[in-house]
Formats: structure tokens, sequence, C-alpha cells
């Protein structure tokens, strides 16, 4: 990106915000530019953006200007959809209001608004979003929606793309579309006439090929978030709803949400869990299938190798680690409107496990106990972080998400089993939604090394051929397509397929400022391209995954950093002091000292002296960290270096 553009950029929206939106120091791009994936960039720039206003202006100077721009809201997602080495667009959280529809059928939401806080408003009426994400505590509404969020109970009915009522959009070209607001309608279907004509060609393109039509007919019968959702040409004549449901999953590619409604679902208070082991996962997912076909409600799988993962926890079975090679679990919900109706669902249910008695190695069984289900739960929640806890410094924990048809997911995990052993990944563990047939498999991977990046690479290859081609499955089934998958989507959909999304991109952003390098990208490498490097630089932090769930409840967001950021910027000065050691020329040795000094002296403030060190992100933190103990640990040093200095200075001075 031309330097010249990027100032005439900000030289652009400078009267629209005020001073301190615009971030540029190196310190706070690195450290606000990093997600939960496992790629890196740098951000030229970051931008705060907190009303419709000033996110319609950057987007209106961005497309003039031709500079790349990425949204950004919470960073929790897995892909590398939310990083840029352009201009990073940040949502503050002030842009978090919510209004409450028809007598709670619906509620309107600001784009920032942390999911779980819509849950907490919506509960007095008995309701709630349907997308009900692990992330849902720390996830903003925006980026649920751009990435079509599902979850554990939500399945493919209640998603955001099911479950989408109106938004508020605006396009790369700075159009804003209300789709609640018939006037705001027509007049963009007036205004924007070829441009809809050119769409819906692209439609009549799709319905007049049959092979197309049916892959994509058959591709959302599963969990699917590969690429743009061509459900939206075939499930819709409308324009409007056609823009509505493409914009779902896009990925901030398309157009910007600021704001969107929801139809809301029930949250039924009657609910029974249960927990109940088996000796053979084909057995297991045999089971699946049947009750896939009553009224239930989640039905959580867990291979052996997920369960020593949490064998720790103080509910599970003992014998865990003598059960045999292929046993696995499955955590069972029932929901239902009353207390009957749950009864009735409870035997039914325990008929049909009664029928795979034989097969049972252990069982907790159905109960009402909300502490003793909500240990069940952490259970299956414990699962990717027990992964990260453990894994060797220098290492990353990547976690990829497939879908299967409910008949092919028994080989479809002994065949992930296969390509475990294959590669290597003793560690990698299977567990999943098991009811749409989405499992999500955890591994640990270095990146220092061409041998480590081509075993990630060859591996990543046979997995998209098995489940796109063999098993005709998805690759993604709800953790968006991101930099990780975009070099597969062509594999998934097919040359035609790939052909129409190409098309789409190429239609609401015709300069390709929204995002580029996600979704669509021709770089078959980009994958294994800007990967992070997560050097050992403390025992305290160490086993950090950079998730973000910590985030929401740290008092210096917003005034420096939050403890994700300041782990990560920790994590750069030992990189860069590991790269000084290794590095002999002299000038790339001064480059690297400049930033080491710049860093060094930033973090005195934004890392050390702002920290409330409090420990609430420990509660929040999936592998337990409290960030504040370890910048403790930093200001003891400080303390230790200070009176040293003062003694010698003394001695000096006599």
């Amino acid at each position: 990106m031309a330097l010249t553009r990027l100032h005439a950029f900000k030289q652009q929206i400078k009267p629209f915000l005020p001073e301190s939106a615009l971030i540029e120091d190196y310190s706070r791009r690195y450290a606000y530019g990093t997600d939960a994936s496992f790629y890196r960039l740098i951000p030229e720039l970051i931008v705060l953006v907190s009303n419709q206003n000033q996110a319609r202006q950057v987007i209106i100077a961005a497309n003039e200007q031709q500079v790349p721009i990425t949204f950004r809201a919470a960073g929790t997602s897995l892909s590398g959809q939310a990083i840029t080495d352009s201009v990073l667009v940040l949502l503050c959280d002030s842009w978090s209001k919510f209004e409450i529809l028809d007598d709670a059928e619906a509620i309107r939401l600001q784009p920032a608004i942390i999911g779980a806080r819509v849950n907490q408003v919506l509960a007095p009426f008995g309701k709630k979003i349907g997308p009900d994400p692990a992330s849902i505590n720390s996830c903003k509404i925006a980026g649920m929606a751009a990435n079509n969020s599902s979850g554990m109970c939500c399945g493919v009915a209640q998603n955001s793309y099911h479950t989408v009522k109106d938004m508020t959009l605006i396009f790369a070209d700075g159009t804003v579309l209300n789709t609640a607001d018939s006037q705001s309608c027509n007049a963009f279907l007036q205004s924007h006439s070829p441009w809809v004509d050119e769409l819906m060609n692209l439609v009549d393109s799709v319905k007049q090929n049959p092979d197309l039509s049916e892959r994509i007919a058959h591709k959302y019968r599963l969990k699917n978030t590969t690429g743009y959702g061509l459900n939206a040409l075939l499930d819709f004549s409308d324009p409007i709803e056609i823009i509505k449901h493409l914009i779902i999953g896009s990925e901030g590619t398309l157009a910007f949400i600021a704001d969107i409604t929801y139809h809301t679902v029930v949250e039924h208070k009657y609910k029974h869990t249960g927990f109940f082991i088996f000796d053979d996962i084909s057995k297991v997912c045999e089971l699946v299938q049947r009750l896939s076909e009553l009224d239930v409600a989640a039905v959580e799988l867990l291979d052996k190798r997920a369960l020593m993962s949490v064998s720790e926890h103080a509910i599970m079975p003992k014998e865990v680690a003598s059960y045999p090679e292929h046993s696995a679990a499955l955590l069972v919900e029932l929901r239902a409107e009353n207390a009957q109706a749950l009864d009735v669902l409870t035997n039914v249910t325990e008929q049909l496990l009664a029928e795979f008695k034989q097969s049972q190695l252990a069982a907790i069984e159905f109960s009402a106990d909300s502490a003793r289900n909500a240990a069940l739960w952490n259970i299956r929640k414990g699962t990717f972080p027990a992964v990260g806890a453990v894994r060797e410094t220098g290492t990353t924990v990547i976690i990829e998400d497939v879908a299967f048809a409910l008949d092919k997911l028994a080989e479809g995990v002994n065949a992930l089993h296969q390509l475990f052993i294959k590669y290597g990944y003793d560690e990698a563990i299977i567990f999943g939604h098991a009811l749409a047939g989405n499992l999500h498999f955890v591994f640990t991977q270095a990146f220092d090394t061409p041998e480590q990046v081509s075993r990630y690479e060859q591996f990543m290859a046979d997995v998209a051929n098995l489940v796109a081609v063999e098993l005709k499955g998805s690759l993604k089934a709800e953790h968006g397509t991101g930099r990780n998958m975009a070099p597969f989507v062509v594999t998934e959909w097919g040359d035609d397929g790939f052909a129409v999304m190409v098309a789409l991109k190429a239609l609401f952003d015709k300069q390709n400022i929204l995002n580029p390098g996600v979704i669509i990208n021709h770089d078959k490498n980009a994958h294994t391209q800007h990967l992070k490097v997560m050097p050992k630089s403390d025992d305290i932090i160490d086993t950090c995954i950079e998730c973000g769930f910590c985030e929401v409840v740290c008092p210096s967001k917003g005034l420096s950093l939050t403890p994700r950021q300041r782990i990560t910027l920790w994590r750069h000065r030992t990189e860069l002091h590991n790269q000084l050691l290794t590095t002999d020329d002299v000038a790339s040795k001064q480059k690297l000292n400049q930033k080491l000094s710049v860093i060094e002296a930033d973090f005195k403030y934004l890392g050390i002296d702002t920290c409330a060190a409090t420990g609430l992100c420990g509660l929040k933190c999936p592998v337990g960290i409290n960030t504040g103990e370890f910048i403790k640990s930093l200001r003891a040093k400080q303390a230790s270096s200070s009176k040293v200095a003062l003694s010698l200075s003394r001695f000096a001075s006599k």
C-alpha cells in the first residue's frame, strides 16, 4: 500500500473522528492487531469507530483512496479473518445499544454488543438469540453475524442465516441500506438498478446449473461456513433478502454491518443433562443418528483423547485411562417447555440408550441438577483449552471444524484419526456438535522450521480432500473461512461455485478494499503465510492461546492494553531479543534494537503501570492465566532493579 494513499486516507477521515481514534504507534498497532487465530499481520493504522457515520466515512475514504480496510469486533475468530497489514477498523464498546421489539419476538442490536449480554436482556422474556458459539461471553454481535457463528445447541436452524430479520448495511461505495425501512430499500433498488440486475443474473446462472444447485442444497443441509452463502441465491427471490443473507458469513468482505435485528428463539428452562461413555466410536455415531430423530437439544461427542485431556475433572469417571482406544462419550441435553414434556422426552431417550447398554462403559444419568450439569458442560468446554495448557512452548494450538452427513460421521472420525497418526499429531483430539455432524479437532503445531510448515501444509491438503471430496462434507462448519481455508474454497465448491463467489466479491466490492485475501484468495499457500511466533517468554503466560476471552472484564480495556494484548506485546519483545541473538547484520540489528527500545519504553505505561492486577482475567481465561500476577512479577523486578540502582548511585557519589 502506497504511503501517499494512506496519508490521503487519514486526511480524509480526520474531520469525522476524535484524534484519539487514530492509532499509529508501533506498540499498539502490534498489540491491537492480534486475534485468536495463528496468523499475524501488523496494521499500518488502527481506526476506532463508535457510530454509523464514522464507519461510513471511513469506508468512503478507503474506497476513494483505494486503501484496504478490515473490520474487527472482538477478535475471537480462529481462521485469520480479522487481521490486516493495512487499516484495521475496531468497533468501540460504546456502540452497544439494543432495542427489544414485538414483545421480545425480535431484538435490534448495535454491532459491538457482546453476545452473552443480549441473552441476559432477553432472559426475563424466556427468549434468547439462536447462535450460541463457545465464545459468546466475549464475542460481539457483528462478528457473530459476519462469521455465521453457531454453537452447541444452535445447529443449522437457529444460526444467524436462519434467524436474521433485518440489517443496516454500509456498502463499499458508502451507500447505506436499512432492510427494515421500505423507503431505504426502494431507494437502493432504484439507485443501484444495474447492480441489482447483475446480482439477479448471477442468481439465474446458479439456478440454470443443476449440478451446482444440487451441491448447494447438499452442503447447506450440513453446517457450512466455507466461502459465501450461495444458498441465499436459491432460497430467496427478493434481491433485498438475497443481499441480507449473503452478508451473513461474509466476514466483512462484502459490506459493514451497522446494526442487526434477530428473530429470537425460545429458551426452555426445563432441562435434563446426562453423560454416557461407550467402548466403540462407531457405535456412538450410530447412536447419534438415532438421537437425531428425537427432539434432543444438544449432543456433544468426545473421543478417547478428548476424554483423557479432561480426565482430572472431579466428575469424570476414574477409569478413563483404561478405556479402549476407540471409546467415546456423548454429553446429551434435553429441553422442554414444561416438566411433564421433559419427563416424556427423557423416558424415550433412556429407552434408546438402553439399546446400546452392552457398549456402555460408564454413565452419569439424566438429571435437572444445575450445578452437576454445569460440571458436565465444563468437561466439554474444557477440551480445547486443555490442549493449549499442555502444549509444548513455541507451538500454537490449532482448532479446525468440519461437518459430515450423519451417515458418514463414523467414517469421518476414523479417517481423521488415521491422518493424525500419519502426520504424528499424537496429541490431537476430536470433539464436537454431533447432532449437526460437526466435529472440531485440536492439535498443536510449530511453524519454526520449513519441515514443520510443510507437515502442516500436507496435512491440511489431505484433510481437505478427505472432507470435501471423499466424504462430501464441509471444510468449515462454523469458524468461518478466513485465510486458513481460503485456498480450499475451490476444493469445497468446484470451479463453477468458486466462480460465482469471485463474481459476488467483484460486484459488492469493485476496488477489493473490504478485507482482501479473506474468503477469496488465489494464493494456494495463503494458509501457510504470516504465521504467529509464540516464543517462550514467561512461565506465567506461556500457555496463553490468545483467544481474547479475558478482554471483556479487563479494567484497562480502552485505556491501554488488555491481558491478551499485554501478553502478545511481551512475546514480541522476547521475539526481538531472540532475533538479536541470532543476527549478525549490523543494519538488521539496528532496526531490531529500535523496535525493542520502543516496545520496552511503551510497555512501562501500556503494560505495567495501567494494569489493575485484579485477577479478573484469570477467572475468564480458559487456561487459568492471571495476567495480573505476571504484571506484579514485572513490578517486583522493577522495584528490585531500582533498589540496586539506588545503592550503586550512593556508592558512586561517595
